[in-house]
């Protein structure tokens, strides 16, 4: 056979920046680098370069008939052929540590589709990476619980005083702000996943009017635009904002009544759902922060009702009141489950309707809806008294001087007992009930009892 030119071996001329970095795209860190096209120098024909291949190549002549056959032994290798490129979308392996690395991700289906695939392949022949995946995903699993994902109303509460109890704030919130902090934080959780359908759902507010039980109709948005303007009132007290301006009515219900005037539709739910809450709670959050940096002298200031006045730090009782008998509206109209507040805000909000009775019993009298006294006595000094028991875990024993406001009870001049559970007292004071139907223990002068039950209902308002 004609032997071929041969010559010496020749080093390709180097590559350039560009083709020294290129990659395949996709190619993991470390990958390989991108194949370049060969040169011209480099081209070769039959393993020969082209500058050196001859212009022209005769045809190998062919065995001779009477030839002789070829030694015995293995036939020829046949040239290899050229390793293929590789392609831009061929799939580089991950690494075992990779890919254990990613089964916390698998278990929580957020791999994407290509690391999916190549874990769950992986899985298949790991016996300690199935193992660990296993375990993985039984651990998710408890993450779905299949129990009612709402909120426990008092974990707020517990999350905070933990806080506090290990690093007190620097400027903390009153004692006396706490129960209307929680109760509008409770509403607010049962606000918080309504639709538009459960914020125009009906609601019957329900008070006593010193006569007989009255009510209105509105819907859940209704409700808290009603809170929204009465909170004004507490609002104004402090210097805050009034969401009806400056000259707003001063009562509650004539500030209630001209807001659903002023926003039409206001008290069926018009407008986007939920907007309302967000004001609400805004200036909640405001009464909160304002009072917690005042210092102490702000719990005397006090706050109009129109009728009546009240000390801030009672001017907040009344409202986690008003905002736990509402919670119990909205939650009544939408079928959702309410439970009372904490024992010792319950307490307080009924210690705060035990004081206000002796001046609600003396506004009836005045009004002839009550006895008058049956014995006068000097400021401070003992009268007839009346017990006032409510049983329960914000319950306790209050006594209610019966003949003027400022005489002083004494549990020795006793004449009457009423006793009621919490839930009783609670359907009594918001006007829920009518004072002749309501679920109590009486025992003593049926006069006294008779005029304290009205003048429990009597506490309620719009």
């Amino acid at each position: 056979m004609p032997s071929h030119p041969a010559g010496p071996p020749r080093i390709p001329p180097p590559r350039s920046a560009a083709e020294d970095g290129g990659r395949w795209p996709g190619a993991l860190d470390g990958g390989i680098p991108a194949p370049r096209p060969p040169t011209a120098d480099e081209s070769r024909t039959d393993g020969i370069r082209a500058d050196e291949a001859p212009a022209e190549r005769a045809p190998e002549p062919g065995p001779e008939p009477d030839a002789a056959p070829m030694p015995p032994g293995p036939p020829p290798t046949p040239p290899a052929p050229p390793l293929a490129a590789p392609t831009p979308s061929a799939a580089h392996p991950l690494s075992h540590d990779l890919l254990r690395s990613l089964l916390g991700a698998w278990a929580l289906t957020a791999c994407s589709q290509d690391e999916t695939s190549a874990v769950e392949a992986h899985l298949n022949h790991c016996p300690s990476c199935a193992e660990e995946a296993l375990r993985l995903r039984d651990a998710v699993g408890l993450l779905h619980t299949e129990h009612s994902l709402d909120l426990d109303p008092m974990l707020r509460s517990r999350v905070l005083a933990g806080c506090l109890g290990r690093r007190p704030a620097r400027i903390p919130m009153p004692g006396w702000a706490g129960a209307y902090d929680a109760e509008a934080a409770r509403l607010d959780a049962l606000l918080r996943d309504m639709g538009e359908a459960e914020w125009r759902a009906p609601v019957r507010l329900k008070w006593f009017d010193g006569r007989r039980l009255t009510g209105r109709d509105t819907t859940v948005a209704g409700v808290i635009g009603h809170l929204m303007v009465v909170d004004g009132i507490v609002a104004a007290s402090l210097g805050l904002p009034d969401p009806m301006g400056f000259d707003a009515p001063g009562t509650p219900l004539a500030r209630t009544e001209a807001y659903w005037h002023l926003e039409p539709g206001a008290a069926y739910g018009a407008g986007p759902p939920g907007a309302v809450r967000e004001l609400w709670r805004e200036q909640g959050h405001a009464l909160v922060r304002t009072v917690s940096f005042a210092g102490r002298g702000v719990a005397e200031l006090d706050v109009p009702y129109g009728d009546f006045a009240l000390p801030i730090r009672d001017a907040f009782l009344d409202r986690a009141l008003e905002c736990w008998v509402h919670a119990g509206d909205i939650a009544e109209a939408i079928d959702y489950p309410y439970e009372p507040p904490a024992s010792a805000h319950l307490k307080a909000m009924i210690d705060l309707c035990a004081r206000l009775l002796p001046g609600t019993l003396a506004e009836r009298r005045r009004a002839g809806l009550a006895a008058p006294p049956r014995r006068l006595v000097e400021a401070g000094t003992p009268g007839r008294t009346l017990h006032l028991q409510v049983e329960g875990t914000g319950g306790g024993d209050w006594y209610i001087p019966l003949d003027s406001p400022a005489a002083m009870p004494e549990p020795e001049e006793a004449v009457a007992t009423i006793a009621l559970d919490q839930e009783a007292f609670y359907l009594l004071a918001s006007g829920h009930v009518p004072p002749q139907e309501a679920a109590a223990g009486l025992s003593g002068d049926t006069e006294a009892i008779r005029d304290v039950l009205f003048a429990t209902a009597a506490l309620s308002r719009l």
